[in-house]
């Protein structure tokens, strides 16, 4: 018999009982008609303020706090106005712009999909197409440079020049110590550790109100607003993974498949990093179950299943046959009938509410990704080494980013429009690249660990073999393969996405990715940074003096 490999995890230290026993006041209705009266306060200071540069800083402090949603429209209302000008002001050379202003306002307007040219910025180059070295004492505006160049697209060569200038002198700085404004320098750090663009809404959130409060110059207001706020949505996200722990208890898995990663609250954080708005929590139901059942299938292919059993199971998946289930072994039953309940629930909620049966689409969705795990486990019990194209060919699919985007949309959509789904199912940009981020941040956040465990190997290692490289030099290659993934982002998502709702979630998809492999595998090894997101997300609310 072939013998079971072990992945050697953690037991999961979200069980059950503590799940269960978090508690918050700020679910009762007293807090709501506070944040109601508070929101009112916040209009009143949209509508008198006037100037241009400060509307763009209330708005920046608005999305930095969490709490723009409340006044989409007005702010749209702004920026459509903004942009107007802004076009007007790329044509006219004759006005003297200002590097912080003019940054600002790039940065803002193509966050909300304006397509601002990149000409913006040709009045600070000289005329040998350099950044103007006289601008390195402008820390605030080469600070909201650097911010601003994440928001580039395929070859914008003048915000590529702008994120090599600004990172340079910005790192000068830091090294230095020449910010005299402690608060400042505690921006620069900040952005030069990860960018704001990429960076988790909630979780930025909670950082954004502890600094944001320290300004003399901070708006009470907004700040009430964003601590109540939290504090409230914490109350709804802490009510979701109470339930969710319940369901998960009852699917047996951790009990019964106890070599697996058991990961609810991880694919909580995955779910609700993606969707965090208010309205969206079936879809944080959905997506978090998706992504929990998939960490155990993940692990059936990778660490436990033999061959012949991954064979068989990978059919019983693409014919979706319950008949078929005496075929598998306990474990893979147990397991089988968690997705086949999972999937034909929502199937059940779609053909309620909008009378479209949308089993076949979920069961396509479930057997690629299945397919795409028995190849990777042929690879690896074959021995067989592939090249860096044929990996990623495969591996950007099973990172699981189209099941979980294709579950995403069926959440959102409303009502599910057939055209538009079978475009999706073509694998459109914006599902492509959130996709391969994932795979390719994955891979560097888990290669190590991956290997030792005996796993197929990862981008990092094909592209050794195929080049000769050093480990250093593959991982500078990967990255710069994500760097590009998520420009085409910006590109396909975010200025050209015509699936605006499925889009700013499929941002926010990259950024977990980024938030989850930043300092290694948050998944796998979910004990440090993980979990304090975690904590910060669902446990600890903000002390409202």
């Amino acid at each position: 018999m072939e013998a079971r490999r072990s992945g050697n995890y953690g037991t999961s230290i979200w069980d059950d009982d503590y799940v269960q026993s978090l508690a918050t006041p700020y679910a009762a209705n007293e807090y709501l008609e506070q944040a109601e009266k508070l929101n009112l306060q916040v209009k009143i200071v949209i509508d008198k303020t006037e100037d241009q540069l400060d509307q763009l800083e209330l708005i920046d402090i608005l999305q930095r706090l969490d709490i723009s949603r409340h006044f989409a429209d007005a702010i749209q209302k702004i920026l459509d106005n903004i942009y107007q000008r802004t076009l007007q002001y790329c044509l006219d050379k004759h006005i003297e712009k200002d590097l912080y202003t003019t940054a600002l306002q790039f940065r803002l307007l193509r966050q909300h999909g304006y397509h601002v040219p990149q000409e913006v910025f040709c009045s600070f180059m000289d005329k040998d197409g350099n950044f103007k070295t006289c601008l390195s004492g402008d820390v605030r505006g080469i600070l909201c440079l650097y911010e601003a160049s994440f928001l580039s697209i395929e070859d914008e060569t003048i915000l590529e020049s702008a994120k090599h200038f600004s990172a340079y002198h910005l790192g000068e700085l830091i090294s230095f110590e020449q910010i005299a404004d402690l608060s400042l320098t505690e921006l620069v750090r900040r952005a030069m550790e990860l960018p704001l663009h990429w960076r988790v809404q909630k979780l930025e959130a909670k950082w954004f109100i502890n600094f944001y409060q320290t300004r003399p110059d901070a708006n009470l207001i907004l700040l009430e607003l964003a601590k109540l706020d939290f504090n409230m949505v914490q109350a709804q996200y802490q009510d979701e993974i109470k339930k969710l722990s319940r369901w998960y208890k009852e699917t047996g898995l951790a009990k019964k498949l106890s070599f697996a990663r058991h990961r609810l609250a991880e694919s909580f954080l995955w779910a609700s990093g993606s969707a965090p708005e208010p309205h969206l929590g079936y879809t944080r139901m959905i997506v978090t179950k998706a992504v929990t059942i998939i960490t155990v299938i993940d692990d059936i292919y990778d660490v436990y299943g033999t061959l012949d059993e991954l064979e068989v199971f990978t059919e019983t998946v693409e014919r979706w046959d319950i008949n078929g289930l005496d075929r598998l072994p306990e474990y893979m039953q147990i397991c089988f009938l968690a997705l086949f309940n999972f999937t034909n629930e929502l199937a059940y909620d779609i053909l309620r509410d909008q009378s479209l049966n949308i089993i076949l689409n979920l069961r396509n969705l479930w057997a690629e990704l299945c397919r795409a795990y028995h190849l990777e486990a042929k690879w690896y019990h074959g021995g067989y080494f592939p090249s860096t194209n044929e990996y990623l060919n495969i591996a950007w699919i099973s990172s699981a980013g189209p099941a979980v985007l294709g579950h995403i949309y069926f959440t959102i959509a409303h009502p599910i429009n057939k055209k538009e789904l079978q475009n999706l199912e073509q694998y459109p940009g914006v599902i492509h690249w959130p996709s391969m981020v994932l795979r390719l941040m994955d891979d560097l956040g888990t290669t190590t660990d991956e290997m030792k465990k005996g796993d197929v190997p990862k981008s990092i290692q094909c592209y050794m073999r195929d080049t000769g490289c050093s480990e250093e030099d593959a991982r500078k290659y990967v990255k710069h393969l994500n760097d590009m993934a998520l420009n085409r982002m910006n590109k396909d998502i975010l200025i050209e996405n015509p699936l605006r709702s499925l889009g700013a979630i499929a941002m926010n998809v990259a950024r977990m990715c980024l938030c989850f492999y930043q300092h290694g595998d948050g998944h796998g090894s979910p004990y440090c940074e993980t979990k304090k997101n975690l904590v910060s997300l669902i446990v600890k609310p903000i002390c409202i003096s």
